[in-house]
């Protein structure tokens, strides 16, 4: 088993290659339907330095760490990858599909480190099964939380593209006070929510109660 202070370090590590690789999946998919801004500005690669933002990368984390007692969970964003919607061959669907590739990504590696752990679970393997289950459970986590409809997030563009004309002010709205709605949700009990939401698909692909590991 592994000592608060390396399963700390270790959940740091996962939540920033798995933002990481959350905007490399928006930057490719915006790449296939024809925008190369994301390339033409070096983030389609898994250097962190090129992805960090001051804010949701670095205070943020330390905050909840703090806040948290080391306990977590622990949570960021990097910076998003830039894109230009109008160099997509596909105008009508391409916002939505760059949107939606980066939580499909958490997801899909969440249910194949998921598996592992199904398939994998004897008591000599705990060790590993211990840090298979920080992968599943933070890129769970990272999807769910990027569909929640609040700017910056994925989930406000899927919102976007079906929010009827009318309700055009709600668009302006969340646009404009987007942040700090967002960070009133994370340090107003969201963040909370959403982990046990993560925990439950957890335990649906594993198996197994992600407070046992």
């Amino acid at each position: 088993m592994f000592t608060g202070i390396a399963i700390t370090i270790f959940s740091l590590i996962v939540l920033l290659f798995s933002v990481i690789i959350h905007e490399l999946a928006h930057g490719y998919v915006a790449f296939s339907l024809g925008d190369p801004t994301a390339k033409y500005e070096g983030r389609l690669t898994l250097n962190p330095l090129k992805h960090l933002d001051p804010f949701g990368s670095v205070i943020l984390p330390l905050l909840l760490l703090i806040a948290t007692a080391g306990q977590g969970p622990i949570f960021g964003w990097a910076k998003p990858v830039p894109i230009n919607p109008y160099n997509f061959k596909d105008q009508k669907w391409g916002t939505l599909k760059v949107s939606i590739s980066g939580p499909l990504t958490n997801f899909g590696i969440a249910i194949i480190f998921g598996l592992l752990i199904r398939f994998l679970n004897f008591p000599q393997l705990l060790p590993l099964m211990q840090l298979l289950s920080i992968v599943v459970f933070y890129n769970f986590l990272w999807g769910i939380f990027n569909l929640v409809p609040i700017p910056p997030l994925d989930g406000s563009w899927i919102l976007f593209r079906f929010l009827p004309q009318g309700l055009e002010q709600v668009k302006n709205t969340l646009q404009q006070y987007g942040l700090f709605i967002l960070i009133f949700f994370i340090f107003f009990g969201g963040l909370t929510g959403l982990s046990i939401l993560a925990q439950y698909f957890f335990q649906l692909i594993t198996g197994i109660s992600f407070a046992v590991l």
